[in-house]
């Protein structure tokens, strides 16, 4: 049995907005995640030679800074998340719980 308040939530248009909203945001950072991770590893599989190129006259190759790229990337978009989910996911809760409280 399904309790009031929570069918008085899921029919609340706001709420619909912030399902729609929230996952179209995580659907897109998903699809971006993935296709750098294992955009990453298919050339670390089918281009080693690029990879091992070396930078400048030193020991590093290409490779470690466009690892070094896949883990801040992954940083930057958790940040993105969390910096949307506490400004506008948390006003539209907010407001749900607000106008489903009275």
């Amino acid at each position: 049995m399904i309790d009031p308040v929570v069918a008085k939530i899921q029919s609340h248009p706001k709420y619909l907005e912030l399902r729609r909203a929230r996952n179209s945001l995580g659907w897109m950072l998903t699809l971006l995640m993935l296709v750098v991770y294992y955009g990453y590893i298919a050339l670390i599989a089918f281009n080693k030679p690029f990879l091992a190129q070396p930078i400048g006259a030193g020991v590093t190759t290409l490779g470690i800074p466009i690892g070094m790229f896949v883990i801040v990337f992954t940083i930057v978009i958790t940040g993105i998340y969390v910096r949307r989910a506490n400004s506008t996911y948390d006003d539209l809760t907010r407001d749900i719980l607000k106008d489903v409280a009275k």
